[in-house]
């Protein structure tokens, strides 16, 4: 089992940044990637970005490159998620998420193991 905490979450103005934490705990040595994914009211979950855990390659969709940058600290077992120049429509739920099955990484979509979430919130 791999036990998730997200932080740094908060309201800001469209322009600002924000860097969102992820604490990991437990069995953190089977992750094979983690990721970001976010939810808005009434929306789809959809990823944020991607990272191995391994070789630190990471992915970000064409949507969300640009803005966003994925890091991973293995020695503090911490996920951070920066994210700058935020718009309106940045807003949601963020979610840490991670995945010890290969294939399942690489679907960006229904991780093993999520964190309760921190939400964002960008005023116009």
């Amino acid at each position: 089992q791999v036990q998730l905490v997200e932080s740094g979450g908060g309201s800001v103005q469209a322009g600002g940044s924000l860097r969102l934490a992820c604490a990991s705990s437990g069995d953190t040595h089977m992750t094979h990637c983690m990721g970001w994914f976010r939810q808005a009211p009434g929306k789809e979950r959809e990823g944020v970005a991607r990272i191995y855990t391994g070789h630190g390659n990471t992915f970000y969709p064409d949507s969300m490159k640009g803005r966003f940058t994925i890091s991973l600290d293995n020695a503090n077992k911490t996920l951070y998620l920066g994210m700058n120049s935020l718009k309106p429509e940045d807003t949601a739920m963020y979610y840490c998420a991670a995945e010890s099955d290969v294939w399942r990484c690489a679907t960006f979509k229904d991780y093993t193991y999520w964190g309760q979430g921190t939400q964002v919130t960008v005023s116009s």
